[in-house]
């Protein structure tokens, strides 16, 4: 969960440094990608943790 919770928090600055810094906005979607993977990776991590207690 802590994983979860610092790369949330790596996309969310990375994002911001994006939009505030003229032309870097590959950050922002550097941010966007790695909240996309982040989600991602932890839908997966919910639906095999579910898939144990049958």
């Amino acid at each position: 969960m802590a994983i979860f919770l610092f790369l949330v928090l790596v996309a969310v600055v990375l994002g911001l440094i994006g939009v505030a810094v003229k032309g870097m906005m590959y950050l922002l979607i550097i941010g966007a990608v790695v909240l996309v993977a982040d989600l991602i990776f932890f839908g997966a991590h919910l639906s095999r943790r579910g898939a144990r207690r049958r």
